[in-house]
């Protein structure tokens, strides 16, 4: 029983951080330069991680640096 508890919530725990802070980091190293087969890959990897990239998101961002004139 104790077992599968914490099986369960290491499980929740990969889907819900762990796994889409890696997808975050390698859709911001890789997102101009990918090729087809890659941005396809890409695009699954959102599919599949998509509640979980929703929870993450408030608390990220990776939005350009403004240009210093």
């Amino acid at each position: 029983m104790v077992v599968n508890l914490i099986l369960l919530l290491g499980l929740l725990g990969g889907y819900l951080l762990v796994m889409p802070a890696i997808t975050y980091f390698y859709l911001q190293k890789r997102w101009y330069v990918a090729s087809s087969f890659e941005r396809g890959f890409m695009y699954f990897l959102v599919f599949l991680f998509f509640p979980s990239l929703l929870l993450l998101s408030p608390f990220l961002n990776f939005r350009p640096q403004p240009r210093k004139i």
